[in-house]
C-alpha cells in the first residue's frame, strides 16, 4: 500500500509541476488572467495533496485499512477538485460546456475535507503502544 501511495504522490506532484508550467507559459495568451489564476488554484491544491500523500505513504502510524481509506478519499478529491478546475479554466478553448461538470469541484473538495478529517480522527483515536 505504501508503494502505491508514494507512486501516486510522485505522479500527482510531477503532474502538478507540468500543469503549473503549462498554465504559466502555455495558457497565458489563450485564456484570461482570471482563468489562469483559477487554473493555478487547481495546481496548488494538487501539489498540497501530493505532499500529503507522501507523508501518508512514509508514516507507519496508521493501519493499512485506515491508510487506504484516507488515500482513496484524497485521490478522489484531487481528481474531482483539481481536474474539474482545470477543465473549467480552459472552458473557452473548447466547444464542450464544462460548466455542466462544475458540481464536481465542491464534491471533490468534500472528499479532500473528509480525507483530512479521517486522518486527524485516526491520529486522535490511535492507541499508544508502550
Amino acid at each position: 500500500m505504501n508503494k502505491t501511495i508514494l507512486l501516486t504522490a510522485t505522479l500527482l506532484g510531477l503532474l502538478a509541476i507540468l500543469l503549473g508550467a503549462f498554465g504559466a507559459h502555455g495558457l497565458e495568451k489563450l485564456i484570461t488572467g482570471y482563468a489562469i489564476d483559477t487554473f493555478e488554484v487547481g495546481v496548488r491544491y494538487q501539489m498540497y495533496h501530493a505532499l500529503f500523500l507522501l507523508i501518508l505513504g512514509v508514516w507507519d502510524g496508521l493501519r493499512i485499512k485506515q491508510k487506504r481509506t484516507v488515500f482513496i478519499l484524497i485521490l478522489t478529491g484531487v481528481i474531482l477538485f483539481s481536474f474539474s478546475i482545470y477543465a473549467l479554466s480552459i472552458n473557452s478553448l473548447f466547444n464542450f460546456e464544462f460548466m455542466k461538470i462544475a458540481i464536481l469541484t465542491p464534491i471533490g473538495g468534500t472528499f479532500l475535507i473528509l480525507g483530512w478529517f479521517l486522518f486527524g480522527y485516526y491520529i486522535l483515536t490511535k492507541k499508544s503502544i508502550k
